[in-house]
């Protein structure tokens, strides 16, 4: 297939791009390179991309693709809660506005990286697809309207799918130190504690992101009627933690480490456990490979191996709320999070 990726240049997108290119698909990206610096280890391969702000796709643009994978987005909730309005632009309403340009150009299969913090506070009990939303986030709260109007969208020609990724982890060449089980692996190699900023009893799915990427290869790749406007929590049922079980097992992988809670940390709202057993039966094709332990050891070895230091995790080009701030404070990025030096419309290139 011919596949346009938007948000390629992140986190997930730079590890997804190279699957589904072995998998013999024709990938183009579109991405506002605005983490395009923030490479941690060996760079990416480049790949035939647009330059451009999600906000500014139009329907020609996209002519000729037989699916859209739409990654982009305001991605953590500290980015997303310094711009409510401006988090719903991206998020939300150039999301729908990407969809009806997809459509439009005549682009059959959507697939929309949602989440599942839009399942919020949640509780302890499993939660499926047929859940109650209960976003406690502006981020939560944009996958929802996401979904609720991009369904709104489906046809005979134009199918889309939500794919809801549980708390992602494992190593990438843009690699996020915000992520809990990369913080946490992070500050037990470069301090020797294993830092827990909340009391480290909510619950959290976790997933690799090559099993992300991996559920959306085989999103891309199954029937329409076993996608088509299909909600799908991506992860592994057993692979629901509490976050002081995650600092245990960092413990026990680093040498040396120890699990120490922040003088700031106390009860956190976001709380939820999730079943991943729709995409199991519904898709065969994917086939999730990693555990936590495992993600953790491979974190471990890829820090070492590229030198992580304190200064990496907590700077700016792990951070994404650092780097935000970074290009604002340099006039790079707006408040409206526009780049100030980037065309509207900047063409088709290499990177």
């Amino acid at each position: 297939m011919k596949v346009l990726v938007t948000g390629h240049e992140g986190y997930i997108g730079c590890v997804l791009v190279p699957m589904l290119q072995e998998r013999g698909h024709e990938v183009t990206g579109l991405d506002s390179g605005l983490y395009s610096e923030c490479v941690f280890g060996p760079a990416p391969a480049p790949v035939e991309a647009w330059r451009l702000d999600v906000r500014d796709v139009e329907p020609e643009m996209l002519t000729g693709f037989d699916a859209v994978i739409h990654l982009a987005a305001i991605s953590n909730d500290p980015v997303g809660d310094l711009n409510r309005e401006c988090t719903m632009d991206i998020n939300y309403r150039a999301s729908v506005r990407i969809a009806e340009a997809a459509k439009a150009a005549g682009v059959s299969r959507f697939l929309f990286s949602s989440s599942c913090s839009l399942y919020g506070a949640g509780g302890d009990e499993l939660l499926d697809e047929s859940a109650p939303f209960n976003p406690v986030t502006p981020y939560g709260e944009s996958k929802i309207l996401t979904e609720q109007a991009v369904i709104g969208l489906a046809s005979e020609t134009f199918s889309p799918t939500f794919l809801r990724n549980a708390t992602a982890y494992g190593f990438s060449p843009r690699l996020r130190g915000d992520l809990v089980v990369n913080n946490l692996v992070g500050y037990a190699l470069t301090t020797g504690e294993v830092l827990l900023k909340s009391d480290g009893t909510p619950w959290r799915p976790l997933v690799h992101i090559e099993d992300i990427s991996r559920a959306f290869i085989a999103a891309l790749e199954a029937p329409r009627e076993a996608v088509h406007c299909e909600a799908f929590n991506v992860g592994i049922t057993a692979e629901n933690y509490r976050i002081r079980d995650v600092a245990e097992i960092v413990e026990s992988v680093v040498p040396g480490s120890r699990v120490r809670f922040s003088a700031t940390a106390g009860p956190d709202i976001r709380n939820y456990r999730v079943s991943c057993e729709r995409i199991r039966r519904a898709l065969p094709g994917f086939e999730p490979k990693w555990t936590v332990r495992e993600g953790v050891g491979e974190l471990y070895d890829a820090y070492r191996a590229h030198g992580l230091t304190l200064e990496d995790l907590e700077g700016s080009r792990l951070q994404r709320i650092a780097r935000v701030k970074e290009l604002q404070a340099r006039g790079v990025l707006d408040a409206s999070l526009r780049r100030t030096d980037l065309p509207v419309a900047s063409g088709v290139t290499v990177g």
